[in-house]
C-alpha cells in the first residue's frame, strides 16, 4: 500500500491530474456498462457498432466537460470532504440529466431506441457516483489513514489548536506523546511531516500518521490548506531551517493561508503541569534563500565547554549569539549591554534549564575600566563583539554616538581582550564598512583596520619570542602585551528581522494598512537570517582558531548569495499578510535618505576574496593600516569629536582607510590641510 501512495504520490502534478481524468472518463463509461446489466436492459443497437462507438464517444466527451464545470479537478484527493462529493454528486447528476435529455431527444427526432428508460439512468447515477468517489476515499485513507480527523473539529475542542508537526520522527514522537498527556491540552497533533527523506510515509506516531517527507512537504502543506479550513498551526522542530531548503517556503504558504507558524524549542516546567515552549517564526524567512547545512559538530567542539562573553548580547544578532553558544554547550556565558529592558527580554527567551549559565551585566562598551574588571573575573575563552550601533540615516546626524560606541567601543574590548589574554576576540561587522559614504560605513571600516592591525600584530608576535619581535622592530602596543589573542572580523549584510530592519518596518507599515515605504524603486540588499548568520559567524571563528601565517585572515566574509530587490521584498510581505500590493496596500516610494547606497557591495574591488573549504565563508585579504598610525589618529578623533567637528572627525576615519582609497575624498575634502596633516 505504501508503495502505491509513493508512486501516486510522486507524480508532477499536471501528469497526476490528467491520470485521474482518464480514470474518471474510464469510470464513466463503466458506469453504463453496470447500469445496463444491473437493471437488464436489452439495447436496440450493437454496442460495438460505428453508431455504438460513436455514442460512446459522445458520452466521454460530455462527461468530461461537465466534471469540469462542475470543479471536479479543483479538489484535492487527499481532503475529499463535503464540498469535494459535492462536486462529485453536481457533475454525476448533470452527465445523468444531459444524457437522459439526449436521449429523449434522440428517440424523438431520429428514431425510438428500445430498452432505455429512467430506470437505467437512475441506476447510472449511483453507480457514477460510486465509483468515481471510491478512488478518492480509498486514496486518501491509504494517505492519511486517521489524518481525515483534521477536517471536523468537535464543539468540545473548539479551544484545541489543530497542528502539523514538521521536523524529525524522533522529536514528533516525544511532542505528540506530551501533547496528549497534556493538561489543559491546547494542541493537537494531526499529521507529521518528516524531514527524513527516508521516513516510511503512511506509518503513524502515536496514532498520528506521516503525511509527507523530503522533499515533497511545500506541496503536500499546500494541498492541507485547500483541503481544510480548520488547521490552526504549524509547527517547526529544532533546527528545521538549517536543515531543509522549503523552509522559508512552507512559511510562506502558511502565513498566506492564515495558519500561525511557530518553531519548537522545548519544554517549560517539564514533568510540573510544563507547557511546549514555541517560539514565533520571524519574517526574515521570507527571503526564501537556501541555508546551508550547519557543521553542528565543528562549531559545538569550538564552543562547548568554554567561556563566552558576547558584547551587545541583547541586540538582535547578540542574543540569537547567547541562545546558540548556550545550545552548543558553553561552560557560561556573560552578556554585557547597556539596555536594561533587552537584558530582560533576553533572559524571558532562554530555556529555564540554561539560565543558570547565563549572566548578564548593564554596562557601556566605551567603559574600558569597567569592560576590564567584566572580562578579568569573568575570564572567557571567546569575546563576540556584536555591540554597535548600526542605524544609518539616524547616525548621520548622531555621529559623535556612531564613533563613541563603533570605533572606541571597538577599541576599548579590544584592548581590554588583549590585556586580560581572551583567546579570540571576534568583531561583527557589516557590508556598510566597503567602500562608505555612511557615518555607520566609515565607524565600521574604522573598527575593522583597528582589528586588522591587532591581527597583523598578532601574527607577528606569535610567529617570534618576544625577545626576537623586539629585535625585529615589531611594532607594539599597550594592549598587546599579551600574545595570546587572536582578532578577526566577520563581515556580512543586512540581517532581515533584525530591530529597526527593513523587514521590521515593513511589517508595521502592513499591520498598520499602509502605506509601504521604499527609499527607490531599484534599491537591493543582501540578507541572511540571522540563524544563519550567528552559525556562520561561530564557524568563522573556529575555522580562524585552526589558520596560523599567511593563510591566516583578519576579515572573514560571509556569502550572502545575490542581492535582493527592496520592492521584492516588501510584496511578498505583504502577500503573506494575506494582502495584495498597490491594492490592499499602497507603496510608495519616497527616496535615498543620508548615507544611502542603491546596492552594497561586501568587498572592495582591491580586495581579494579567498575561497576556503568551508562553505559560505570567504577570507578576505585587504590593505591593513599599522598600529602606529591608528594610535596617532586616536586622540585627533576623540578631539573632534570633544569640539563636535564632524568634517574633522570625518577626515580621521577616512584616514584609516588605505591612502588610495577614492572614496574617502569627499571627507578629506571637507577638512582644512592641518587638519589632513596631523591625521
Amino acid at each position: 500500500m505504501t508503495a502505491y501512495v509513493e508512486a501516486v504520490s510522486g507524480l508532477r502534478p499536471r501528469m497526476r491530474r490528467a491520470i485521474i481524468m482518464i480514470q474518471d472518463l474510464v469510470m464513466v463509461l463503466v458506469a453504463v456498462a453496470l447500469s445496463l446489466i444491473l437493471s437488464q436492459s436489452r439495447l436496440s443497437f450493437d454496442a460495438f457498432s460505428a453508431s455504438g462507438l460513436a455514442c460512446w464517444a459522445i458520452i466521454v466527451l460530455i462527461a468530461h466537460l461537465l466534471f469540469r464545470f462542475s470543479g471536479l479537478y479543483s479538489t484535492v484527493w487527499r481532503f475529499a470532504s463535503t464540498p469535494d462529493f459535492f462536486n462529485i454528486l453536481k457533475g454525476c447528476g448533470s452527465l445523468t440529466v444531459v444524457l437522459y435529455l439526449a436521449s429523449l431527444a434522440f428517440r424523438f427526432f431520429l428514431q425510438p431506441v428500445s430498452g432505455l428508460n429512467e430506470r437505467q439512468f437512475i441506476v447510472f447515477f449511483l453507480v457514477s457516483f460510486t465509483i468515481i468517489s471510491a478512488p478518492r476515499l480509498y486514496y486518501r485513507f491509504l494517505r492519511d489513514g486517521p489524518s481525515w480527523r483534521i477536517l471536523r473539529r468537535a464543539a468540545s475542542d473548539a479551544s484545541i489548536k489543530q497542528a502539523l508537526f514538521i521536523g524529525r520522527l524522533s522529536e514528533a514522537d516525544v511532542i505528540v506523546r506530551f501533547t496528549r498527556t497534556a493538561v489543559p491540552a491546547e494542541y493537537a497533533i494531526r499529521g507529521i511531516m518528516a524531514t527524513e527523506s527516508d521516513a516510511p510515509l503512511g506509518t503513524q506516531i502515536q496514532g498520528v500518521p506521516v503525511v509527507a517527507l523530503r522533499p515533497r512537504l511545500v506541496e503536500v502543506l499546500e494541498d492541507y490548506v485547500k483541503g481544510t479550513e480548520n488547521l490552526d498551526l504549524l509547527i517547526f522542530g529544532k533546527g528545521v531551517e538549517r536543515e531543509i531548503e522549503d523552509y522559508a517556503e512552507l512559511v510562506r504558504v502558511a502565513r498566506h493561508s492564515g495558519i500561525a507558524v511557530v518553531q519548537f524549542s522545548g519544554f517549560s516546567e517539564l514533568g510540573q503541569g510544563g507547557k511546549l515552549v514555541l517560539d514565533a517564526v520571524e519574517m526574515e524567512t521570507i527571503m526564501r534563500r537556501s541555508a546551508v547545512a550547519t557543521d553542528i559538530r565543528g562549531i559545538g567542539a569550538f564552543v562547548g565547554g568554554k567561556r563566552v562573553l558576547v558584547t551587545g548580547g541583547a541586540g538582535s544578532i547578540g542574543r540569537v549569539l547567547v541562545k546558540r553558544a548556550l545550545e552548543l554547550g558553553a561552560e557560561a556565558v556573560l552578556v554585557a549591554d547597556n539596555s536594561e529592558f533587552g537584558i530582560f527580554q533576553l533572559h524571558q527567551l532562554i530555556d529555564k534549564k540554561d539560565r543558570d549559565r547565563l549572566t548578564s551585566r548593564i554596562v557601556d562598551v566605551t567603559d574600558k575600566p569597567h569592560m576590564m574588571r567584566l572580562v578579568s573575573e569573568f575570564k572567557p575563552a571567546i569575546l563576540f563583539h556584536a555591540a554597535a550601533l548600526k542605524h544609518v540615516p539616524l547616525l548621520e546626524e548622531n555621529w559623535e554616538a556612531a564613533i563613541e560606541t563603533n570605533v572606541f567601543g571597538t577599541l576599548a574590548c579590544a584592548e581590554v581582550a588583549a590585556e586580560c589574554g581572551v583567546p579570540q576576540f571576534l568583531l561583527i561587522s557589516s557590508d556598510k564598512a566597503v567602500d562608505p559614504i555612511s557615518v555607520l560605513g566609515v565607524t565600521k571600516r574604522a573598527a575593522e583596520q583597528i582589528v586588522s592591525s591587532l591581527h597583523e600584530t598578532h601574527a607577528a608576535r606569535t610567529g617570534l619570542h618576544a625577545g626576537a619581535a623586539n629585535d625585529a622592530g615589531v611594532t607594539q602596543h599597550p594592549g598587546a602585551r599579551k600574545p595570546c589573542t587572536k582578532f578577526i572580523a566577520v563581515r556580512f549584510g543586512n540581517v532581515f528581522g533584525s530591530n529597526g530592519s527593513v523587514a521590521t518596518i515593513f511589517q508595521a507599515q502592513i499591520e498598520a494598512g499602509g502605506p509601504v515605504t521604499i527609499t527607490d524603486r531599484s534599491m537591493t540588499r543582501y540578507f541572511m537570517t540571522v540563524a544563519e548568520a550567528v552559525d556562520l559567524v561561530i564557524t568563522a571563528a573556529t575555522d580562524a582558531e585552526q589558520r596560523q601565517g599567511r593563510d591566516d585572515y583578519a576579515i572573514y566574509m560571509l556569502d550572502m548569495g545575490q542581492p535582493v530587490p527592496i520592492l521584492e521584498v516588501a510584496e511578498t510581505m505583504i502577500r503573506m499578510a494575506g494582502k495584495s500590493p498597490y491594492t490592499d496596500i499602497p507603496i510608495r516610494f519616497i527616496g535615498i535618505r543620508p548615507g544611502e547606497k542603491l546596492h552594497e557591495a561586501l568587498h572592495g574591488e582591491n580586495e581579494e576574496v579567498v575561497k576556503l573549504d568551508t562553505a559560505k565563508i570567504f577570507g578576505l585579504r585587504t590593505d591593513v593600516v599599522e598600529w602606529p598610525r591608528i594610535e596617532a589618529a586616536l586622540p585627533a578623533l576623540q578631539a573632534a569629536v570633544r569640539d563636535r567637528d564632524k568634517a574633522a572627525a570625518l577626515a580621521m576615519l577616512a584616514g584609516l582607510q588605505r591612502v588610495d582609497d577614492d572614496t574617502t575624498g569627499k571627507y578629506q575634502q571637507m577638512l582644512p590641510k592641518r587638519a589632513l596633516q596631523a591625521g
